[in-house]
C-alpha cells in the first residue's frame, strides 16, 4: 500500500460524498447499500482476471457477506451499511496479509480502503442527519 494511493482514495471518496450530497442521492436509503454492493465485488473481479479459482471462491464468499450486510442495512438500519463500509476498509488494509496472491493491483488496498473509510463516515452522516426515503 502506498500513501499516494490512499490519498487518491480519500480524494475520490470525498468527491463521491460531495456529489451524492449535492445531488441528494444520499437521501435515498438505497444509495449507500448499492455503493457497498459494488465495492464488495471488486476483489472477485480481480480474482477472475487473475484466473485464480481458489481466490474466486474466497473473494465471492467474502463479497456475499458484504452484500448481505448491505441488504440488512437497507432493510433495518442504515448504520449497518456504514459499519459494513468501514469493515470493508479494514478488509482492504489487511487484504495483502490475508491473501497475498489474489490478483489485486498492489495499490488497490490502500486506494479502496481509504475510499471505504470516507464513505463509511458519509453513510453514517447520511443515516444520522438526513431524512431518507424508502
Amino acid at each position: 500500500m502506498t500513501a499516494i494511493s490512499a490519498l487518491w482514495g480519500i480524494g475520490l471518496g470525498a468527491a463521491v460524498f460531495a456529489l451524492a450530497s449535492k445531488l441528494a442521492f444520499d437521501r435515498d436509503r438505497s444509495f449507500y447499500p448499492t455503493v457497498m454492493i459494488v465495492i464488495a465485488t471488486y476483489y472477485t473481479l480481480f480474482a477472475v482476471m487473475a484466473g485464480n479459482g481458489r481466490a474466486i471462491t474466497i473473494e465471492t464468499t467474502v463479497a456475499v457477506l458484504f452484500v448481505l450486510a448491505a441488504a440488512a442495512g437497507h432493510r433495518w438500519n442504515p448504520l449497518i451499511v456504514a459499519a459494513a463500509l468501514l469493515a470493508h476498509g479494514v478488509y482492504d488494509f489487511a487484504h495483502h496479509l490475508l491473501f497475498p496472491d489474489h490478483g489485486a493491483p498492489v495499490w488497490w488496498p490502500g486506494f479502496c480502503g481509504a475510499i471505504d473509510v470516507v464513505l463509511a463516515v458519509a453513510a453514517a452522516l447520511a443515516a444520522r442527519s438526513r431524512k431518507t426515503t424508502n
